[in-house]
């Protein structure tokens, strides 16, 4: 079966690699394979709360995977299109074994994925999503449960308990006479992000809020800026938020139509929160974030752990230090606080309650050094990494760049690129190291 989970649980093209027949063996193994195998399994039958974005595929998988978990005595509750975050809270507010989301997040719809969350709201460790993988890969047989079968239904109010919950975190929030723009990227947060807003106050302006199963992430949403920027300018708001298909990252735009990225939203957070006492130690971040971040973090004394690329190795950093906040530039914010997970909504309230009466673009909190970044399609990204080539390219770039910038070359963990990023004192150099990079990526595909 190859390797099965990647950065962010299982990931590929719906009908072909992610298949309704593999979302059973997950459905399945997630059940018996999710517990710690030295506690002596649940007392009683586990229980599943299972999640989906937009996607055509969406239904079929989730039918899947309830399947198989209801076949070996999991008592199976389907609670509809909500965000990811959504689940990772619920997972933990009303006591479920584990939660799957049905999601491939920023990826086109043809994609689709599942990722696991366990009852403490964060994602499976590495060793229990391997024991899941193993499962997955065995023949189906009476399994550990025996002939036991576990129901399947509906989980009502799933919406109304997220928006709930959003509503006691913000609760001295008011967005009154703020007009806000919204992107939902034809995706999860379609359906709840417009509420949340307006239970503040807000006069909200939407666009990627009408879902068809196919359109999700196209053209718009965090990773295409250009239609929230033009929104913003049009209608005359004062910010903008766009959201990914699963609704557990966001990018801000301000009123002129400036995007600001994870990190630099991240940076007013840590401010804001440090200035109000609520900050906890310090800020988790990735090999991702711009050297900027951690220039501006180190000016106003707040200390820094990096991690790998990788939201759930930012939330580990945060519980291993006992800090609350953390994130990547690509826009998963956690605060710990809410929930252990990468929420766009929660943040984009978060970055809305730090800039107060001003406008985004009087917060700028830190100056980004310029950075490239490319994606370099590839027939098999771990033979490219692998490659001496390679290896002796990424060190040439870097003793290049020592002390003025730097390099990072990594494959996805979700798809067949190698991604290519250089810091530089100027964009031209940046895009320049990085263009030599790529010409010496093996194995390009097309």
């Amino acid at each position: 079966m190859g390797r099965l989970f990647g950065t962010d649980g299982v990931r590929g093209p719906a009908g072909t690699v992610l298949t309704a027949e593999l979302a059973l063996r997950l459905g399945r193994a997630a059940v018996l394979g999710a517990a710690d195998p030295t506690d002596g399994g649940p007392a009683a039958p586990p229980r599943v709360l299972v999640v989906r974005d937009t996607r055509a595929s969406g239904p079929m998988l989730e039918a899947a995977f309830a399947a198989g978990a209801a076949a070996v005595g999991a008592d199976v509750r389907l609670a509809g299109v909500l965000p990811t975050p959504a689940a990772a809270l619920l997972v933990r507010e009303l006591g479920f074994t584990i939660a799957a989301v049905v999601s491939a997040s920023h990826n086109p719809f043809a994609d689709n994925g599942i990722k696991l969350f366990g009852p403490d709201g964060r994602k499976l460790p590495d060793d229990a999503e391997a024991r899941v993988a193993t499962l997955a890969a065995e023949p189906i047989g009476d399994g550990a449960w025996g002939t036991s079968i576990g129901a399947i239904g509906p989980l009502l109010g799933a919406r109304e308990d997220y928006l709930r919950a959003l509503d006691v975190r913000f609760a001295d929030l008011d967005l009154t006479g703020r007009r806000i723009a919204l992107d939902c990227a034809h995706g999860a947060t379609a359906g709840v992000a417009p509420d949340a807003f307006r239970r503040r106050g807000a006069d909200v302006v939407v666009i990627g809020d009408r879902p068809d199963g196919r359109n999700i992430n196209d053209g718009v949403g965090s990773t295409h800026p250009g239609a929230l920027s033009r929104t913003v300018v049009e209608h005359g708001c004062d910010v903008g938020f766009a959201f990914d298909g699963d609704g557990d990252r966001l990018l801000a735009v301000d009123h002129a139509g400036r995007a600001y990225d994870g990190d630099e939203l991240l940076a007013i957070m840590a401010l804001h929160l440090r200035a109000t006492g609520r900050l906890a130690g310090g800020v988790a971040v990735t090999v991702m974030s711009n050297h900027g971040f951690g220039l501006a973090m180190a000016a106003a004394g707040i200390p820094t752990a990096t991690t790998p690329v990788g939201d759930r190795h930012v939330v580990a950093a945060l519980a291993e230090r006992g800090w609350s906040l953390g994130g990547e530039q690509s826009g998963h914010i956690i605060e710990t606080g809410f929930v252990p997970s990468g929420d766009g909504i929660a943040s984009a309230l978060l970055t809305l309650e730090a800039i107060g009466d001003d406008r985004l673009a009087d917060r700028r909190a830190m100056e980004s050094l310029p950075q490239v970044l490319v994606n370099v399609a590839v027939t098999d990204r771990d033979a490219a990494m692998e490659d001496g080539g390679l290896a002796a390219a990424i060190d040439r770039e870097a003793r290049g760049l020592e002390g003025r910038g730097r390099v990072l070359v990594r494959a996805s963990g979700t798809e067949q690129l190698v991604r290519v990023m250089a810091e530089a004192p100027t964009v031209d150099e940046a895009q320049a190291v990085c263009d030599r990079l790529v010409a010496d990526v093996p194995g390009r595909a097309g």
